[in-house]
């Protein structure tokens, strides 16, 4: 890890940002301002069907408006494949991964005969393990036809691989409060079930690419908000299974809208450049977010 603090804002060009972007952004940037540490801005295209070049155009116009400033280069995932095919190599080395031919729709069809089928902490129903035990010459055939696969990872192997290796210990992580206050959280990857750690359109997933750029940029903290918190303890196995760095974690509130819902793309929250052509300054988006959590002064994070 770097002595220095290294913080990093990764949004992904698939939109324009919202306030709640605003927010997440000037989190982490006013976080290492206080510390002296270093600000990155990465953008995750990994999408490449949604990713449009004038959004991370937007991007870069709105952040500077906040009076954000970054280090260059900027990364762009769309560039980094080859890292992420390294990174699902060395899991599937493990007998971790396995391909898994199933389509959205027959997931969610097995999963609507049980009236209790387990979800994931994104509200998705949990894979029900329809391709984990696929015969090998099955696979082949499959494969050598062309059908598309994701790769999803064992997690009944993958914890087995973890307790061996830790003789028992539980994952964990480091979270600090909005005053900097370290405090240690156990990991529950198993949440997530069979996630999906390579996607069947490209060569990794957004569990996969992040822990793999966090360790390749020296990432320190992580700032983003509490809607992720739950991703975190995938990405903590994941780290754990690849032999990476941890990062501190700080999980900040969210702003909801009058309905309490999150501010979200998919919500149709109104964009930063929209507010601005509105007429809204910077110091009226600051009004509307409110104070930045920011550590205590004598407290510098870990």
């Amino acid at each position: 890890m770097n002595a220095r603090p290294t913080f990093r804002f990764a949004p992904s060009p698939n939109g324009e940002l919202h306030i709640g972007h605003a927010l997440s952004a000037l989190t982490g940037w006013t976080w290492a301002q206080r510390f002296g540490g270093r600000f990155l801005l990465r953008i995750e295209d990994i999408d490449v069907a949604r990713a449009r070049p004038h959004f991370v155009n937007q991007i870069f116009s709105d952040l500077a408006w906040l009076g954000i400033r970054w280090e260059e280069p900027v990364l762009h995932q769309s560039a980094h494949f080859d890292h992420y095919r390294s990174s699902a190599r060395r899991l599937q080395q493990l007998g971790l991964l396995y391909p898994c031919f199933a389509t959205r729709r027959e997931i969610l069809d097995v999963a609507s005969r049980h009236r209790d089928h387990p979800v994931d902490p994104d509200g998705a129903p949990l894979y029900p393990g329809l391709h984990r035990n696929l015969a090998a010459d099955e696979v082949v055939r499959r494969m050598r036809a062309g059908q598309p696969h994701a790769w999803r990872i064992d997690m009944e192997k993958a914890l087995a691989a973890v307790f061996a290796a830790t003789g028992g210990r539980a994952i964990t992580y480091c979270a600090l409060d909005a005053r900097g206050a370290p405090r240690t959280e156990v990991a529950r990857p198993e949440r997530w079930g069979d996630a999906i750690i390579v996607r069947k359109d490209v060569p990794g997933s957004y569990h996969l690419s992040v822990v793999t750029d966090d360790a390749m940029q020296g990432i320190t903290h992580v700032t983003r908000g509490s809607d992720l918190e739950a991703a975190t303890c995938l990405h903590r196995l994941l780290q754990v299974l690849l032999g990476l760095p941890a990062p501190l974690y700080h999980h900040h509130r969210l702003l909801r809208d009058e309905a309490g819902r999150k501010l979200s793309k998919s919500e149709g929250a109104i964009s930063l450049s929209k507010l601005r052509q509105r007429g809204m300054t910077r110091a009226d988006i600051l009004s509307v977010i409110g104070p930045i959590e920011v550590p205590e002064p004598h407290r510098r994070p870990a």
